[in-house]
């Protein structure tokens, strides 16, 4: 007998293999950051931004908030009538709620929660993305005070990003952002292109990336949009790397991208595989509001498993979701045409 890995990325399925994954992608992103693995040590000093891009609320939800180490209340309503939802529900919470309550992520009503936008945000998270790299060279051509075909000939846009589930079930991503000169030898660009104007840039692609939705029997199209709350912050090197509200070394940074480059939906009760039937989804023994998702993505596609079937039935088990978990490039800087 002869044992040979099975080469699958995710933790839930092959911790062996995902150790490996993660490793893996562990050095990629420290070589990014801090050089090594073919990448030249003055990387470190090229303009860097952590970027996390989320999606827009689809209901309330519970939530644990912090400022600084202290736990604020989830949800907490003085006004006596806004207690209350359309449906007559309390959509108060006044607890805090620790890591592990769970509570968090779930609808304080399910029936104002849009599962319909929920899970077609999930579907074109990787288009709107995409979306985003389309516009971030054009925003920060503008900022910049040239054209694309400048930019093009004085910069160069690299990012690495991993896509994370939010407890609520919807994904967002995180990514480190650089700045280099042209070409492939990693150089530093020039002076005049900082982290901050990066920072301006990625803040203005982020509320300008739209994708609008097909048109299908029954459904009106959805025009889907980042959250409000993206979050840009520059990389220092040295002493730590701000991340998102605290101090974060290269290492860290690193560890953070690599351990969702191996992680999917984890949750109990969630299917590892696609869905073949409704039967599966009345077996579920998932949280009903992951239930609900994903029998929602379930019924966008057609309710059946078949090779032309949408890809909605084929990721109803990811809530929707089928884009790549890691990705790494260079934003073309490509000319509106």
């Amino acid at each position: 007998m002869l044992l040979t890995a099975c080469g699958n990325r995710r933790e839930a399925v092959c911790p062996a293999c995902s150790q490996v994954y993660k490793r893996d992608a562990r050095q990629l992103v420290r070589a990014g950051l801090a050089g090594g693995k073919g990448i030249p040590e003055t990387v470190a000093a090229h303009p860097c931004v952590f970027a996390t891009l989320t999606a827009p609320s689809f209901g309330p939800v519970h939530a644990r908030r912090t400022r600084g180490t202290t736990v604020l209340p989830c949800r907490p309503r003085r006004d006596a009538h806004a207690r209350r939802c359309p449906h007559g529900r309390d959509i108060s919470c006044p607890r805090r709620h620790d890591d592990t309550d769970p509570k968090l992520g779930r609808p304080l009503c399910r029936d104002c929660y849009d599962y319909t936008a929920a899970v077609l945000f999930n579907a074109h998270a990787a288009d709107l993305w995409r979306r985003f790299t389309t516009y971030l060279p054009r925003h920060f051509a503008r900022l910049a005070g040239l054209t694309l075909t400048e930019l093009r000939d004085a910069l160069a846009i690299r990012y690495v990003k991993v896509a994370e589930y939010q407890a609520r079930g919807v994904v967002h991503f995180h990514a480190i952002i650089r700045l280099d000169a042209p070409g492939d030898t990693c150089q530093p660009p020039a002076p005049f292109f900082t982290a901050a104007l990066l920072c301006d840039a990625i803040g203005q692609a982020a509320a300008t990336a739209a994708i609008t939705t097909d048109l299908a029997p029954g459904r009106p199209a959805f025009t889907l949009r980042f959250g409000a709350q993206t979050d840009a912050r520059p990389v220092y090197h040295g002493s730590g790397l701000p991340g998102t509200g605290r101090a974060l070394s290269a290492q860290a940074v690193a560890n953070y991208l690599a351990k969702y480059a191996t992680k999917a939906l984890d949750a109990p009760g969630i299917p590892g595989h696609p869905l073949r039937s409704a039967l599966d989804i009345t077996n579920l023994r998932c949280s009903r509001h992951y239930t609900q998702m994903i029998t929602t993505a379930w019924q966008l596609g057609g309710g059946r498993l078949a090779p032309t079937s949408s890809r909605f039935c084929k990721w109803a088990h990811m809530l929707g979701y089928g884009g790549h978990y890691a990705d790494g490039r260079i934003m073309r800087n490509e000319a509106d045409g």
